[in-house]
């Protein structure tokens, strides 16, 4: 939930979505919080490059420049949403896979 372009609503949702699903509170809290300042200008951009996959010929190459207007900022957002949320979701799947298998390595040692 942390990538989801929810900004200001990630962590909410992120709690409200472990109680539907019966999650760890604590652990939910702690994996939402990866738009820390520090990671955000890689999610933006890997949410920015993974949207150019849906927007196919009408995607937009990332212009790094200091006269970024309101218009350039719209024909980008759609390109940004849509690879936020594709981004999300394989991240989350790549990631639950990886705890998934870890936790049963670890019961498996463990007995």
């Amino acid at each position: 939930m942390g990538i989801v372009p929810l900004w200001g609503l990630q962590l909410a949702l992120a709690i409200a979505l472990s109680f539907v699903f019966k999650l760890n509170k604590a652990l939910v809290i702690i994996a939402a919080n990866i738009s820390i300042p520090p990671m955000i200008p890689f999610i933006l951009f890997l949410s920015y490059y993974t949207g150019r996959i849906w927007m196919g010929a009408h995607a937009q190459t990332l212009r790094f420049s200091t006269d970024i207007n309101l218009q350039e900022m719209q024909q980008n957002f759609l390109q940004y949403v849509l690879g936020a949320t594709t981004l999300a979701v394989v991240a989350g799947v790549i990631f639950g896979l990886v705890t998934y298998a870890a936790l049963k390595l670890f019961k498996r040692s463990r007995s």
